[in-house]
């Protein structure tokens, strides 16, 4: 099976070197032309993940065109926000029934979609055929080659099971799941709580404040899941769970650095403009504050978090705020 990988990121890198590695024809799409032409001359990402060496079996290309020629199965690595417009771009040099994994995590601004319906509909003349790779997974470390396991969700069971197949290795474990909805509900909406968990932390609390935004934040993720028609167990596991804990934890989390810095003082469009990287939870906090709101979700934590991001809220009010809230049962 060939594939394409859209998106040269850290992701998107760490996933098509590792394909690359195992065997698997893979090309990589590169839309910068000057970092397509520092990764040739270079032998790896200079912008995203300068230490690790890629694989000499890696095709790298920025013409589409030549990247996607055979391929049928795309793995989608873009920012989600971006997805939509990136996928339309593409749409006359697909084929039909293309097979599309998204590894990209978010909610989409405006439409307030998940993943699958904007594939679905930017897609639409094609007929696509829909998977989601989510879970607790920073790339550096998969990069390294440490061990890491993650959901791969997916309606079709055979086509569940090709691809379960097709992108597990001796350290990259891939366990399959019907509730494609849930998996990716868990991957957009953990970032949310990274972010949260993030300003506890630059404000200086302590383990029990991240343990209780961690088990609260859980509690949001399933209610609106459940809601949208995810099943609730699936926010139990490597997507919902294990995601969540590793963002809401680790230092190489994107979007619990942005939460750090927020919690320390710094204005968000200063943190933004740090970086090249996405914090994918900037924006899905401002799909899903207004998504709860059309749903009728109370989602305490997301609110808070949309506050300090988009009203400038001060964060330590926001938590005051939480504290205070009318005492309820578990």
């Amino acid at each position: 099976m060939k594939i394409a990988v859209v998106g040269a990121g850290a992701w998107g890198t760490t996933l098509a070197d590792m394909l690359a590695r195992k065997g698997v024809p893979t090309t990589l799409w590169v839309r910068e032309p000057e970092l397509l032409a520092e990764m040739k001359e270079q032998g790896r990402n200079t912008w995203f993940l300068p230490e690790h060496p890629l694989s000499p079996d890696l095709a790298l290309h920025a013409n589409p065109a030549r990247a996607f020629a055979g391929v049928k199965i795309f793995l989608m690595v873009v920012p989600s926000q971006f997805l939509r417009s990136t996928l339309e771009s593409f749409r006359d040099i697909l084929p039909k029934k293309p097979i599309v994994v998204c590894a990209s995590k978010g909610i989409e601004n405006g439409t307030l979609a998940p993943m699958s319906q904007v594939v679905a509909e930017a897609l639409e003349p094609l007929n696509p055929r829909y998977a989601v790779l989510s879970g607790p997974s920073f790339a550096k470390e998969v990069a390294l080659g440490l061990p890491t396991t993650v959901s791969l969700g997916c309606a079709d069971k055979k086509l569940g099971k090709e691809l379960q197949a097709l992108f597990s290795t001796e350290n990259f474990r891939v366990y399959t799941n019907e509730d494609y909805l849930g998996v990716e509900l868990g991957g957009a909406l953990k970032n949310v709580m990274a972010i949260a968990a993030g300003i506890c932390d630059g404000l200086g609390f302590g383990h029990d404040a991240r343990a209780a935004l961690i088990t609260r934040g859980l509690a949001e993720m399933s209610r609106l899941g459940k809601v949208m028609g995810a099943k609730p167990k699936t926010f139990m596991g490597l997507s919902g769970m294990g995601d969540l804990v590793l963002t809401c934890t680790g230092d190489l989390s994107r979007n619990r650095q942005v939460g750090m810095k927020l919690g320390q003082g710094h204005k968000l469009k200063d943190i933004l403009a740090e970086t090249k990287t996405v914090a994918e939870g900037v924006r899905t906090t401002e799909s899903v504050h207004f998504l709860a709101r059309k749903l009728g979700v109370e989602l305490p934590l997301t609110e808070q978090v949309y506050r300090i991001l988009y009203e400038d809220k001060d964060p330590s009010q926001a938590v005051r705020d939480l504290m205070q809230r009318e005492l309820k049962g578990e």
